[in-house]
């Protein structure tokens, strides 16, 4: 199974530039166009977030018009620009949202099970799993430990070392962390918001976060680092789940590039 994981595009009303500078819809677009150019089909898109700036009816309506552009199978989970009432609307035809509270939800229809946590704080940009998510998410997971499965979290729950991102980041995650380690069929978390790719270790898996379709938010570790983002290459993640070999994630920049030359 290909699983392509694509994330926060920001999508604004047609013809809106996000942050007054960024044409975030062309940009969506461009990827899931690119999606359609790979030599092997993604069986699946997992949508981690962001879907749009900031949570309006008119920008859901655009979301959905630029998403009726692909053929491919998608899912999509909210993050902290999403607003709860408009995306339930925008998605009311999605069986698998709920009709009330966070949106969590679990699908099984695929050789990868695909479970999504709301880590969102309605009105707030830092993330947080409570109680009653914490037991939704040991309950889904128990149902089918044998079965391989992608956990979707907007929020990272780890200190990425970007001093503007981590005040936003999942907080007091180390409830979280105790399920999933109860949880050796968790394959990746995959997470969205910080506009990068980054990698770590955590409750024995790998946690995967996505770049944004969009804007890319700067590498700056210094303590006193100013917020900033760059118009850098767009990418997406690939995940490849092979039942013999694992589950191997690429990075793949969107964008038309030099080549391809025959060496390798």
């Amino acid at each position: 199974m290909l699983i392509a994981q694509l994330s926060d595009p920001h999508v604004r009303e047609a013809g809106v530039l996000y942050q007054g500078v960024v044409d975030s819809n062309r940009m969506f677009a461009q990827a899931l166009a690119h999606l359609a150019t790979l030599d092997r089909r993604p069986d699946l898109i997992v949508l981690t977030g962001d879907l749009v700036d900031h949570g309006r009816p008119e920008e859901y309506q655009e979301v959905r018009r630029l998403l009726a552009a692909t053929t491919i199978p998608w899912l999509a989970m909210a993050g902290n620009h999403d607003e709860r009432g408009a995306f339930r609307a925008a998605f009311h035809d999605q069986a698998y949202l709920s009709r009330a509270g966070a949106l969590h939800f679990c699908v099984d229809d695929y050789p990868v099970r695909i479970v999504a946590v709301d880590s969102c704080i309605p009105g707030l940009h830092h993330g947080q799993v409570d109680a009653a998510g914490l037991a939704w998410l040991e309950a889904t997971l128990s149902e089918a430990r044998d079965k391989p499965t992608l956990l979707m979290l907007h929020h990272p729950p780890f200190m990425s070392g970007i001093p503007y991102m981590d005040t936003y980041r999942c907080m007091e995650p180390e409830g979280l962390e105790a399920v999933v380690r109860a949880h050796p069929q968790v394959e990746r978390v995959l997470c969205g918001h910080v506009h990068r790719s980054m990698l770590r270790r955590w409750a024995g898996t790998v946690v995967c976060t996505a770049p944004s379709t969009t804007t890319e938010i700067c590498l700056q570790l210094r303590p006193d680092a100013a917020p900033a983002s760059v118009v850098g290459p767009a990418g997406c993640l690939l995940h490849l789940w092979d039942p013999v070999h694992g589950m191997v994630s690429h990075l793949s920049h969107i964008g038309r590039f030099e080549g391809p030359y025959p060496f390798a």
